[in-house]
């Protein structure tokens, strides 16, 4: 931070340019301390790293000296706002993300998923005595898996199995695997989930029904009562209620809407994607987002909706 100051400093009141820093570089790099890590491209970047937190809250500026360097490089160079950096600079804390897990989190656009996708939280889930903001995602992105575009639920199902470890990634590591195909007898017959996950704050089983199809309702059918099987004879006194997702190949916003304004089970429905979504079309989507919510005066609330809790 101290570098960085000094240099912005520096080129706000004597100009210096690219040319001079290059020359400090150099004589940093031939002093007799030998100091490392002081390139010319690496002191332009604490330069933006000062500018961008100078004004920072003081919680943050904790946070900020725990996450490693290579972290914010990431950060700084591949997000717009202050929320969103503050955003991934949390969750990577807490999720104690790697640099390269953190790479891929904002390539698929882990902060405009999960901002849309705490907007469209059913009121159930919303009733929920826990704080379901930022635990779920708008669209869920499988880009590890090979699978062609005609595809059935049970080709999903194994390549995800196969491929857990980014599965749970893509998820939150919050989040455990219990089994596919999990089985539950209901009177004479068996019946068996798709995935079922366990959520270790929220303290519930996520059942994860995958339809390689477009969102119906009576899709909602079926899950709920799988949510009502595993409330009745898997989950423990002390466990919150199910929930469960269904992931759709696409999915219509205003279908969905219609078909969980009456529904009783927390549940969630999201859309899978195979490849990586461009960043700019999911920024467009949580502008249109802000622009609805600035007419119903609820930007300011809006704009909180990232991770908030406190890494320990």
């Amino acid at each position: 931070m101290k570098v960085g100051k000094f240099v912005s400093e520096k080129a706000e009141k004597e100009g210096w340019g690219k040319s001079t820093v290059k020359q400090l570089a150099e004589y940093l790099a031939k002093s007799e301390s030998g100091l490392k890590g002081f390139s010319d491209k690496n002191i332009w970047r604490m330069k933006q790293y000062y500018e961008t937190y100078r004004t920072c809250p003081v919680k943050l500026s904790a946070l900020l000296r725990v996450l490693p360097w290579t972290h914010h490089m990431f950060i700084l160079s591949g997000c717009k706002t202050q929320e969103e950096r503050e955003f991934y600079i949390r969750l990577s804390l807490r999720e104690r993300w790697s640099s390269r897990e953190l790479e891929r989190q904002i390539k698929t656009c882990v902060f405009e998923r999960t901002v849309l996708a705490d907007k469209k939280i059913h009121q159930e889930l919303k009733n929920c005595q826990q704080n379901m903001s930022g635990v779920f995602k708008d669209k869920y992105v499988f880009e590890f898996i090979d699978i062609p575009e005609s595809h059935h639920e049970n080709d999903l199902r194994k390549k995800l199995v196969v491929n857990l470890k980014k599965f749970i990634l893509e998820f939150g590591k919050d989040f455990f695997f219990v089994s596919d195909e999990y089985r539950i007898q209901v009177g004479m017959s068996d019946f068996y989930i798709d995935l079922l996950l366990y959520h270790r704050v929220l303290r519930c089983f996520v059942a994860v029904e995958l339809k390689s199809c477009k969102f119906k309702p009576e899709h909602l059918g079926q899950l709920n009562f799988y949510l009502e099987a595993l409330d009745r004879d898997v989950k423990r006194e002390e466990e919150n209620p199910s929930i469960g997702i269904l992931l759709c190949k696409t999915v219509d916003d205003e279908v969905v809407e219609y078909a969980l304004s009456r529904n009783v089970s927390p549940s969630l429905v999201a859309e899978y994607e195979r490849k990586l979504i461009p960043k700019n079309i999911l920024r467009g989507k949580l502008h249109e987002l802000y622009e609805q919510l600035e007419e119903s005066d609820e930007v300011p609330e809006q704009k909180k909706l990232m991770i908030k809790g406190e890494v320990k």
